[in-house]
């Protein structure tokens, strides 16, 4: 056992959890899995408790070890992955806009997209109640990738998974290669509408889904108290940066 498998190992002792044994089928698909990964895995079982959900463990057994300790981790995983390779790439930049452009290379968005394209969607473990109302969920396939990231650490150490990152995620990279620091769409939007000094722009809180360590907040952009922009963001923040970019769309002053 590595010091990084004792750090994360569960203790022991009363509430011990427990892996879930894996039929033959499971094993198989997440062989398959792995395999176009491009990542070894001697223990299927850290990967399948990376697509384990705590809703699959409350209603089937509670003790079953889920996804949530794997996605703290792979969350820090992925931040230090982009942020190297941003300071590798970017040696001009500075502190504040390596950090703009980190957070749009793991913002949720990408990490759902990226779930969706290997497949993790249909892997996913969930409890009945969690999966018939919100298998697609982007927090749960956000989740799950962040999570199989840490299980990739755990398993392989730092430089494998910080290859599959750069893997994974070479997309991004060139993406803000070519277009360089993100935009700050309230910004943007504020100096369009004070075109108009009578104009008053505000945002307001549409929805806010999931329990406090989980949110998705849900903004709309208003312009005199009318809808112009709608946004979804793991913060309030992001979620009303979503809501300018829409309304700058809707404006005809946005054509990305």
């Amino acid at each position: 056992m590595t010091i990084d498998e004792k750090i994360f190992e569960e203790p022991e002792g009363e509430g011990v959890t427990v892996e879930e044994p894996l039929t033959d089928k499971r094993r198989a698909a997440l062989q398959k899995f792995a395999d176009e990964l491009g990542v070894k895995f001697s223990r299927l079982e850290l990967l399948n408790r990376a697509l384990t959900h705590k809703s699959y463990a409350k209603e089937f057994e509670p003790r079953l070890k889920y996804n949530e300790r794997l996605e703290f981790l792979g969350d820090a995983v992925l931040g230090l992955a982009a942020g190297t390779y941003l300071f590798e790439h970017f040696p001009n930049l500075t502190e504040g806009e390596l950090t703009k452009m980190r957070s749009s290379v793991v913002r949720q968005s990408t990490l759902t997209r990226q779930a969706k394209e290997i497949g993790i969607g249909e892997l996913i473990l969930l409890g009945p109640t969690e999966e018939a109302t919100t298998r697609g969920l982007e927090s749960n396939l956000e989740d799950a990738m962040e999570a199989v990231i840490g299980a990739i650490y755990l398993e392989n150490g730092w430089e494998v998974a910080r290859d599959y990152v750069f893997r994974q995620f070479a997309h991004e990279f060139e993406h803000v290669k070519i277009t360089g620091i993100p935009k700050d769409y309230k910004s943007k939007l504020q100096e369009v509408i004070q075109r108009d000094p009578s104009r008053k722009l505000t945002y307001t809180e549409l929805n806010v889904i999931g329990p406090p360590h989980d949110r998705t907040f849900e903004a709309a952009a208003l312009l005199d108290g009318r809808f112009i922009g709608r946004g979804v963001g793991r913060s309030k923040k992001s979620a009303e940066q979503e809501a300018a970019k829409a309304a700058l769309q809707k404006l005809g002053e946005l054509s990305e």
